[in-house]
């Protein structure tokens, strides 16, 4: 069982620690990058990146941001040494608002984005780029420092669970 509870939580260290890198790639390098993008480079851009985005190097560190660490929990706490557990439940809650922000904020953005079509035939991009750029910036740091406290509390459990022994 102790093995198990281990490579669950290897796991939701590697998946979280992958999240929390691509939104912090996102905040210091991708965004600034192209904000000096005119509106429709600007929305042409985002469109590519959101169609290349979903692929089985993302989606499995992002579902396993939130399984693997409920299943580390799970595993914890069943197994009646709940040393660990607070520090998990304190990093599946923040994979939590990562993973849900993600969905409800940052994802439909991202599909007003595709909905507007080819931007050269965008009546006014730089309406369109006013109303999303922003908030999706700020949301991105959200759920970049939620994956980043996340991670921190999955290397902290980790050092717990490395004590137990």
């Amino acid at each position: 069982m102790r093995l198990l509870e281990l490579l669950a939580l290897l796991a939701s260290v590697l998946s979280v620690g992958l999240m929390a890198g691509l939104f912090a790639g996102f905040s210091y390098a991708v965004m600034p990058g192209l904000k000096i993008l005119d509106d429709r480079n600007w929305i042409a851009g985002m469109q590519h990146i959101n169609k290349v985005i979903v692929n089985g190097w993302f989606l499995p560190a992002f579902l396993g941001s939130v399984v693997f660490t409920a299943a580390a929990l799970a595993l914890n706490w069943f197994a009646g040494d709940r040393s660990v557990s607070p520090w998990i439940a304190i990093a599946f809650v923040l994979a939590l608002v990562m993973f849900i922000g993600t969905a409800a904020v940052n994802v439909p953005m991202n599909d007003r984005l595709e909905a507007a079509g080819d931007p050269s035939a965008i009546a006014d991009p730089a309406a369109l780029r006013a109303s999303i750029e922003a908030k999706w910036i700020a949301w991105n740091t959200v759920r970049g420092v939620a994956a980043l406290g996340s991670l921190l509390a999955l290397a902290w459990a980790l050092v717990v669970h490395g004590q137990a022994q």
